[in-house]
């Protein structure tokens, strides 16, 4: 398999790879680009780790989103995608399907995250983070992943779907059981408390599918009714299933964003000082490319979503036979020495940024707009309202959650001097 001379692969899904991927991820761009490995769950997949190989991966048709094109038993594809979907009725959704359904399920959701439509809702976005600072602000002390990172997308996403505010708190709940249990790919973890808070979700969703269809608002969910009742011909459990995906991909990435974006400018006090000046210059632009930084830098999507080959095809000069599952590692190529200078680096003011953190191609992240909004707003109102945050813990005791797909921190524990809320 390795030449005598190359040294052993890096022990890969350790808690002590968790902490920090990036040296194995180093290792694997050099040595092994195109790597098999079995995972923790026990199913042996691809993990594509170059930037050019996985520019090309995340855009290549051959490579499908549907799990039907796994080679594995049955019993192994219950292992691949989100715990629960496929009991509760979930499966038909834009990370599981592939053109010309993924086109047309994608077109009619397109139209709630244009950037005029964003820019509408961040007001509400800019008054969701105060209130959330304002809960806190008082103590002087925080864990910014729960008293902050996490709330603030489930809110945000759930006003987008048109979840009325009186809800919200279960939704709030049932995402904290998603998040608590989303080890898919650490084995052992608790998949069926995910099921269980994604079937609560299901039955809810249809609920309030029902409740809307009756009285009509301005809100995703109104539109996706309105479009499938003008010939769109949109199930009720693509309509439940399309709700479930946007908040299951729209607030775990946020929160670990926020989180992630957080934590890396406590740790560079230089580049965080440089993003504090400007903003309080009322320069906006360090702001903009220093979340893109962020992402790039210590994304909150580790590896991109499930792919299974339909055909045989050669990737980075591997063959990968049909069936076969293949991971795009994004936090690998997003530090690739071969596109980015000085990789390792965090510079907030990086203009050539074309990093993956998003995805490429046909499955390029919908929310994108959204996640930019809400980072931009968490990590602005942050360094403004807490000046002097820092870090209340050693970098070392911080704990990252096992997961295959996500990166993010479990707590953000932090300090500042206790303010008054604002008024």
């Amino acid at each position: 398999m390795h030449e005598n001379h190359t040294p052993p692969a890096p022990p890969l899904f350790t808690w002590e790879f968790a902490s920090d991927p990036y040296p194995a991820y180093a290792w694997l761009r050099e040595h092994s680009p195109v790597h098999r490995t079995e995972l923790p769950s026990g199913v042996e997949a691809w993990l594509v780790t170059r930037y050019a190989d996985a520019r090309q991966a995340l855009a290549d048709q051959r490579l499908s989103k549907n799990p039907v094109h796994h080679s594995e038993s049955a019993h192994g594809k219950g292992k691949v995608g989100i715990p629960g979907e496929r009991s509760a009725n979930l499966m038909t959704h834009l990370l599981n399907i592939d053109p010309p359904d993924h086109t047309r399920l994608r077109r009619l959701v397109s139209k709630a995250f244009t950037p005029r439509r964003v820019a509408e809702f961040a007001p509400r976005v800019q008054e969701l983070t105060d209130q959330l600072i304002d809960g806190f602000v008082e103590k002087g002390e925080a864990d910014l992943i729960h008293e902050f990172a996490f709330p603030l997308p489930i809110y945000a996403i759930c006003d987008m779907l048109g979840v009325p505010r009186e809800d919200q708190d279960d939704f709030r709940d049932w995402a904290g059981m998603m998040l608590r249990h989303t080890k898919a790919g650490h084995g052992g973890g608790p998949r069926g408390g995910v099921a269980r808070s994604v079937k609560m979700m299901r039955t809810y969703l249809a609920e309030l599918i029902h409740r809307k269809r009756e009285d009509l608002g301005d809100d995703l969910i109104s539109g996706l009714i309105r479009a499938s009742d003008h010939g769109e011909h949109l199930t009720e459990n693509e309509a439940a299933a399309m709700a479930f995906i946007l908040l299951f991909a729209g607030f775990e990435t946020t929160v670990n964003l926020i989180g992630n974006g957080t934590y890396a400018l406590l740790r560079h006090p230089e580049q965080r000082a440089r993003l504090q000046r400007a903003l309080a210059e009322g320069d906006e632009s360090l702001l903009a490319t220093g979340v893109e930084e962020l992402l790039r830098y210590d994304g909150p999507v580790e590896l991109a979503t499930w792919r299974f080959a339909t055909q045989d095809l050669t990737l980075g000069g591997q063959r990968i036979a049909e069936g076969d599952p293949v991971l795009v590692v994004l936090a690998a190529a997003d530090r690739d020495p071969e596109r980015f200078t000085d990789p390792d680096t965090l510079d907030l003011s990086r203009r050539d940024n074309q990093h993956l953190g998003y995805g490429h191609g046909i499955h390029y992240c919908l929310g994108a707009p959204l996640a930019r909004l809400e980072g931009q707003a968490a990590i602005a109102t942050l360094l403004r309202r807490l000046p002097d945050l820092s870090l209340a813990a050693e970098p070392d005791d911080l704990r990252w959650r096992g997961g295959l797909i996500m990166r993010g921190l479990r707590t953000l524990p932090v300090e500042f001097t206790p303010q008054n809320p604002l008024v």
